[in-house]
C-alpha cells in the first residue's frame, strides 16, 4: 500500500526448441512484461510460417463470427441482464504446439467455411436481386404516367429511344436544341412531376452522336428501362410477384443463416479466441534475440512472482536453462513497469489513479488516499441521505452483479457505493431527505448544520476541509523528495507550503485563541521565505521571477478557493430539491371536481424531479471530485508519468488451454 508492486529484471536464455512452451507459459501465466533485447551479438526473431497462418486464420475466423452474429439467437439482456450478466462457458483445448493447433483450425474451416460461406453467399446474391427488382419497381411506376408498352421504350435497329428526367426549366429549351440539330427528325413524349419532366427521346440511330452531347449538356438523367413486354402497371404486378419469391428465398436463406449460427456459432468464437492469442503471442518474437541454437528474452516482473515463474521455466526446459534476477539499475528507474498493490477495499478506486496516470517507480500511489477523500468530497457536494440511498441501491446491484468479472463496472459501481455511503451520512448531518421534504412535510428533522441558513459555516469546513487536503499532498510530496535525495526540493517546494498552510490555520485559529497568532505569523513567514527561494532559485530573469513568484503565490490561494466547490455543489443539491419539493407543494391540493389530481401530478413531478436531481447532480458531484483529486491534489506531489505494468498475457473469455510443459 502506498507504493507500486516491487518489480525486478529478468533475463532468460535457452535452447530454441523450448521457445513456443516457454512462451505459451509465460502467455498463460500472465506474469511478466516481455522488452525487446538490444544486442550486436545476435539477430531478432520472426514469427514463422504457422505464426503467419494463425494471423490470416484468425481475420478469416472473425469474418465468420461476424456473420453468424447477426443471425444468432441471443437471450436475456435488457436491465437485469446488464446488472446481472451470465458468465461465458469456457471450452477447453489441450495444447501440443502450434503446428499441431493449426491443423485442428484448417480442419475446422474445411468443414464450416463452405457451409457459412455459401450461405452468405446465397443472402447477399438474394438482396442484391431483391434492390434491383425494387429498382425496376420504381421505374415502372415512373413509367406508368406514359400509357406505352415498355417494348416500345428500347432501341430498335434503326431507332434511338432515351428515356430520362430533367428539370422543368431546361426542358424546353432542350427539346428546341434536339429538334433544331436533327433537323426535326425527332418525337418527344413528356409527363410533368412537380419540379422535373419524365421525356421520351425517340430519333434516328444515325443522330446519336449529335444529340447525346445536348442531352448531357442540359443534365438530363437516364432512366433504364427493365426487361419485360406490356404496360407498366402490367409489368409491376409480375415485378411484384418475381420479388415476393425472392424474399421467400432470402427468408429461406436467413432460416439456414439462424441454423448455421446455432449450430457453429460458439464454436467459431472458440477457435477465433484460439487464433487471436497465438497471433497475440508472435507479436513478441521481435523482441526477442536468437541463434542458430538458442534464444534469449528480457522483461519485467513483480517481485511476487518470481518463485513460480522460476519454477515453471525450469520444468518447461528440464532446467536447461539460464535465468538472471536482478534489481531495477537507478538509470532504469523511469523505465520499470508500474502494478499497483492496493488492500481489496482499494483496489477498485485504481481505477481513478489510472484514469490520470500512473505513479512513477519511486514515487507513492496515491489510491489509498483518494479513497477516502474522493468518496468524502462525493458525498459532501451530495449531502442528501435519500439521493445518497438511491445511488448506493444501484452500486450495490451492479457491485453484486459484476464482482466475478472485476470488470470497469464492478470498479466503477464500488466507487459508487462507497461514495453513497458518505453521501448518507452527509445527509444525516445536514438533515437533508429529498432536500427539505420533511420539514415541509411537518416533521421535525435533527441537523447539526443548514445548508442554507449555515452557508457560511459551511464554506469555512470546505476551506478548512481544503487546507487539510493541500497539507496532506504537500507532506506526501516532502516525503518522496527527500527520499529520492531531493532534499533541497522537499524544503524549498513542499515543505514552505506545509508551514503556510499552517501559519495561515494558527491565524485562523487566533480569532479565538489569540497566543496562536505570534507563532502562526513566524511559521507563515518562515514558509513565505522559502517559498521566495525557491522562486529566486530558477534560472529566469529577474523580472520574471517576481512575476513567477506572484503568481504561484496566487495560484496556490486559487488551488485553496477551489475547495469552497464543496460548498456550492452542496447548495445547488439543496437548492434543485427544494424547488421541486415547492412546485409539488403548490399543486398538491388542486382537484377537478372529487378527484384529486394535483395528488397525481404532485407524485410525478416529485418523482420524476427528484431522480432528475440525483441523476444531474451526481454527475456534478462525480466530475467536480475529480477535479479535486486531479488539479488541487496531485498538482501538490503527484506527475502520474509512470509506465503501466502490460504483462504478456492471454485473453481468455471461452476457452481455456490445458498446458504440459
Amino acid at each position: 500500500m502506498f507504493r507500486p508492486e516491487e518489480m525486478v529484471k529478468v533475463e532468460v536464455i535457452t535452447l530454441n526448441r523450448y521457445k513456443d512452451s516457454l512462451l505459451t507459459y509465460l502467455h498463460e501465466h500472465g506474469a511478466v512484461e516481455i522488452r525487446e533485447i538490444d544486442v550486436d551479438v545476435a539477430q531478432k526473431d520472426s514469427p514463422n510460417e504457422y505464426h503467419r497462418k494463425a494471423a490470416s486464420y484468425s481475420i478469416t475466423i472473425s469474418r465468420l463470427v461476424d456473420f453468424l452474429k447477426a443471425y444468432r439467437k441471443t437471450s436475456g439482456g435488457g436491465i437485469k441482464g446488464f446488472i446481472f450478466p451470465k458468465e461465458k462457458a469456457k471450452k477447453k483445448y489441450r495444447y501440443e504446439g502450434i503446428e499441431k493447433l493449426i491443423k485442428d483450425v484448417e480442419a475446422f474451416l474445411a468443414q464450416v467455411e463452405p457451409e457459412i460461406k455459401a450461405v452468405e453467399g446465397k443472402i447477399t446474391t438474394t438482396q442484391a436481386e431483391i434492390e434491383r427488382i425494387k429498382q425496376d419497381i420504381a421505374v415502372l411506376e415512373l413509367l406508368s404516367s406514359i400509357d406505352l408498352d415498355v417494348s416500345y421504350l428500347r432501341p430498335t435497329d434503326m431507332l434511338e429511344i432515351v428515356v430520362g428526367t430533367v428539370d422543368r426549366n431546361k426542358f424546353g429549351p432542350l427539346v428546341e436544341e434536339v429538334r433544331r440539330i436533327t433537323e426535326g427528325r425527332i418525337v418527344v413524349v413528356s409527363r410533368e412531376f412537380k419540379d422535373k419532366v419524365l421525356a421520351v427521346f425517340a430519333f434516328l440511330r444515325r443522330d446519336y452522336d449529335k444529340v447525346n452531347p445536348v442531352l448531357a449538356k442540359y443534365s438530363l438523367e437516364r432512366v433504364e428501362i427493365p426487361e419485360g413486354a406490356g404496360t407498366p402497371r402490367e409489368l409491376i404486378a409480375e415485378y411484384e410477384e418475381r420479388l415476393r419469391r425472392k424474399e421467400e428465398e432470402l427468408e429461406n436463406a436467413r432460416k439456414d443463416a439462424q441454423m448455421l449460427a446455432e449450430k457453429y456459432y460458439d464454436d467459431v468464437v472458440f477457435y477465433r479466441e484460439l487464433m487471436e492469442n497465438e497471433r497475440d503471442k508472435a507479436s513478441v518474437l521481435p523482441m526477442l534475440a536468437r541463434t542458430n541454437m538458442t534464444f534469449a528474452l528480457t522483461g519485467w516482473l513483480p517481485r511476487s512472482s518470481v518463485q513460480d515463474v522460476l519454477s515453471g521455466l525450469r520444468k518447461i526446459t528440464g532446467g536447461t536453462v539460464y535465468i538472471n534476477i536482478r534489481e531495477p539499475a537507478e538509470e532504469e528507474l523511469d523505465e520499470v513497469p508500474i502494478k499497483l498493490r492496493n488492500p481489496a477495499w482499494a483496489r477498485p478506486f485504481e481505477m481513478l489513479t489510472e484514469m490520470y496516470g500512473m505513479p512513477k517507480y519511486n514515487e507513492v500511489d496515491p489510491t489509498p488516499i483518494i479513497t477516502f477523500t474522493y468518496s468524502f468530497f462525493f458525498g459532501f457536494m451530495l449531502t442528501d441521505f435519500m439521493y445518497g440511498l438511491i445511488i448506493g441501491i444501484i452500486a450495490a446491484l451492479l457491485v453484486k452483479g459484476h464482482r466475478k468479472f472485476n470488470d470497469g463496472t464492478y470498479k466503477f459501481a464500488y466507487t459508487l457505493l462507497w461514495s453513497a455511503v458518505f453521501t448518507m451520512l452527509m445527509g444525516i448531518v445536514f438533515g437533508s431527505y429529498f432536500g427539505n421534504a420533511l420539514d415541509m412535510a411537518g416533521f421535525t428533522v435533527p441537523r447539526v448544520w443548514d445548508t442554507f441558513t449555515d452557508a457560511l459555516v459551511v464554506l469555512q469546513l470546505a476551506l478548512a476541509i481544503g487546507l487539510a487536503h493541500l497539507f496532506t499532498g504537500y507532506t506526501v510530496g516532502f516525503i518522496v523528495r527527500f527520499k529520492n535525495g531531493d532534499r533541497i526540493g522537499a524544503v524549498t517546494e513542499q515543505l514552505s507550503w506545509m508551514l503556510v498552510i499552517v501559519g495561515v490555520t494558527m491565524l485562523a485559529l487566533s480569532l479565538s485563541n489569540p497566543a496562536l497568532g505570534i507563532p502562526g505569523k513566524v511559521l507563515f513567514g518562515l514558509g513565505f521565505v522559502l517559498f521566495m527561494v525557491s522562486e529566486f532559485m530558477s534560472d529566469l530573469p529577474l523580472p520574471m521571477k517576481l512575476l513567477m513568484t506572484i503568481s504561484d503565490f496566487f495560484g496556490f490561494v486559487g488551488s485553496w478557493l477551489s475547495y469552497a466547490r464543496l460548498m456550492a455543489l452542496a447548495l445547488a443539491t439543496a437548492g434543485i430539491a427544494m424547488v421541486i419539493n415547492i412546485l409539488t407543494q403548490m399543486i398538491w391540493g388542486i382537484s377537478i371536481g372529487p378527484v384529486p389530481i394535483g395528488i397525481v401530478i404532485g407524485l410525478i413531478l416529485f418523482i420524476g424531479g427528484q431522480l432528475f436531481s440525483v441523476a444531474i447532480n451526481a454527475l456534478g458531484a462525480f466530475v467536480h471530485s475529480l477535479r479535486l483529486q486531479y488539479v488541487e491534489f496531485f498538482g501538490t506531489f503527484y506527475s502520474g508519468e509512470g509506465k503501466p505494468f502490460e504483462p504478456f498475457r492471454a485473453k481468455r473469455e471461452v476457452s481455456e488451454l490445458e498446458f504440459e510443459a
